[in-house]
C-alpha cells in the first residue's frame, strides 16, 4: 500500500485483498472498499471511507471458552487478523510486527488494546495449538478457533476471502487467506483502518497510539 499515485481527496481507489497461501499469492479480484488517499502517500495504513461493521463472530478462545468478538471488544481499540499457525512466513511476521510495536506502548495502552488472531485452519489450530503458538508471540493476543464456515462468513463481512485448507503440490496443507489487518475504533467500533502484509514494526509503532484513541493514523 505504499507510493500510491492517487489524487488527493477527490479521487477514489478500490482496494483489493490478496489471497495468500503464506508463500504463494493470487489476486482475488474482488473489491474490498472504496478508500481515499493523498497523492504520493507512503502510509502503510489505508483509512476506509466506509468503515466495516464489527463481525458477529462467536468462537472459542485458547482456554476453550466461548468468545463473543463484538461483546468482548466493544469500545476497545482492536486489531483482527485471519491466519494460521502452520504458515511459514506472512502470518508469524505480521503477528510479531504487531506484538513488537505493542510493547512500545505505555502499559495502560497495552492493556486497552485488543489483538485478535482468528485461525483459517481450525482443524489443526485447536485451542491448545493456538495457545502454544501465541505464547511465543504475545500472551495477551486473543486466539480464536471454531467452525470453518463461521470463520469464513465473519471474514467475508470484512472483505477478507478465506478458502478451505487444501493440499499443495508437495502434499502439505496450506490455507489461502487475505493477509490484511483491520483496526477497529474504540469510539465507533467500526473497522476503519486497513493494513497490508507490507506493514512494518515501525508502521504499527507509529500508528497504534492514534488507533488507541480512535484517530486516523
Amino acid at each position: 500500500m505504499r507510493n500510491k499515485n492517487l489524487a488527493a481527496a477527490a479521487l477514489l481507489a478500490v482496494a483489493f485483498l490478496t489471497l495468500s497461501a503464506c508463500g504463494g499469492d493470487t489476486d482475488s479480484g474482488k473489491p474490498v472498499s472504496v478508500v481515499s488517499e493523498e497523492a504520493g502517500s507512503d502510509k502503510a495504513a489505508t483509512v476506509l471511507d466506509k468503515p466495516f461493521e464489527k463481525p458477529d463472530l462467536v468462537l472459542t478462545d485458547t482456554h476453550g471458552k466461548k468468545y463473543d468478538f463484538r461483546k468482548e471488544t466493544a469500545g476497545r481499540p482492536t486489531l483482527i487478523y485471519f491466519g494460521y499457525t502452520h504458515c511459514p512466513d506472512v502470518c508469524p511476521l505480521t503477528m510479531n510486527n504487531i506484538a513488537v510495536a505493542k510493547k512500545q506502548l505505555p502499559e495502560d495502552q497495552q492493556d486497552a488494546l485488543r489483538i485478535v488472531f482468528v485461525t483459517t485452519d481450525p482443524e489443526r489450530d485447536t485451542s491448545a495449538a493456538l495457545g502454544s503458538w501465541l505464547k511465543g508471540i504475545d500472551s495477551q493476543v486473543v486466539g480464536l478457533t471454531g467452525d470453518f464456515a463461521t470463520i469464513q462468513a465473519g471474514a467475508r463481512t470484512l472483505g477478507i476471502s478465506i478458502d478451505p485448507p487444501r493440499k499443495d503440490d508437495n502434499g502439505k496443507t496450506v490455507s489461502d487467506h487475505g493477509t490484511q489487518v483491520i483496526a477497529f475504533s474504540p469510539k465507533t467500533d467500526g473497522g476503519y483502518v486497513l493494513y497490508g502484509e507490507d506493514a512494518t514494526v515501525e508502521d504499527y509503532t507509529k500508528d497504534l497510539p492514534k488507533i488507541i484513541k480512535g484517530q486516523n493514523p
